[in-house]
């Protein structure tokens, strides 16, 4: 099973250069499955104090329209978030997986959310109820955890028990704290068992979206396999569901709660 992550450059006229780089990227590397950053596919509107709501709709669009044309990126199964508004009018951000077969199905809305300088995120949009549910793709079961859920360990022990394949991370996370946030994918994996995947936005330094990129794969042992950087923005691997199932049954993850 071939897995790819990414850093992605959200900005107006930068967004489709970057998702026809990975388009390229992705046939080249035969991969089978993709994770994409948190909202990706619009700018990250949470660096705003200011909710908007006609901004939300314009990026529920863009996200649609986008999401339409993911047949073009080559991969069987893409994972990433989209924002959403529910009937009743409230705002959520929605971790979806797509398929060629099903379309992006809803997966998860992010619960825990961030409320600070660039991450104004319980501002713009409400937490979604507290279900970390599997999705299956590929004779995969993989779970999600948005952004700053990776933080909440309890919910990495969740999956385990939920015999997850993939743990995925997408992000939305600055500048200068990407050795923190890899520590904690490394924790997250040993923690589920899982591999652990993470794919994160990036502008440069000094944008008013404080997103700093790097992205990876990590083994259920914590072993980082691949990571992204400025100059190499996609990276692909091989990974073996087997060894994660296996890993259930290996300390720590045997041991009862």
């Amino acid at each position: 099973m071939r897995v790819t992550v990414c850093q992605i450059d959200p900005r107006d006229g930068y967004l489709d250069a970057c998702l026809a780089a990975l388009g390229d990227h992705l046939r080249q590397e035969a991969s089978d499955f993709v994770l994409l950053p948190e909202m990706s596919l619009a700018e990250w509107l949470a660096a705003d104090p200011s909710p908007d709501g006609a901004k939300w709709t314009a990026a529920v669009a863009q996200h649609e329209n986008y999401i339409e044309r993911l047949s073009d990126l080559g991969a069987t199964a893409v994972m990433g978030t989209r924002p959403i508004v529910r009937r009743n009018g409230s705002r959520r951000n929605q971790a979806y997986l797509w398929t060629a077969a099903a379309g992006a199905v809803g997966i998860h809305e992010k619960y825990y959310l961030p409320d600070e300088e660039g991450y104004w995120e319980h501002r713009w949009y409400d937490r979604g109820a507290k279900n970390f549910d599997l999705a299956r793709a590929l004779g995969l079961r993989i779970g999600v955890q948005i952004c700053t859920e990776m933080w909440f360990f309890e919910w990495a022990r969740h999956y385990a028990s939920a015999r997850a394949d993939l743990l995925c991370v997408p992000r939305a996370t600055p500048h200068g704290t990407q050795s923190k946030w890899l520590a904690g994918g490394q924790a997250a994996a040993v923690c589920s068992g899982a591999y652990c995947l993470s794919s994160n936005l990036w502008c440069p330094v000094g944008d008013k979206a404080n997103c700093g990129g790097l992205s990876w794969v990590v083994d259920p042992e914590g072993v980082v396999l691949a990571t992204t950087d400025d100059a190499n923005p996609f990276a692909t691997v091989e990974i073996d569901p087997e060894f994660a199932r296996m890993s259930k049954k290996t300390y720590p993850r045997y041991v009862p709660e």
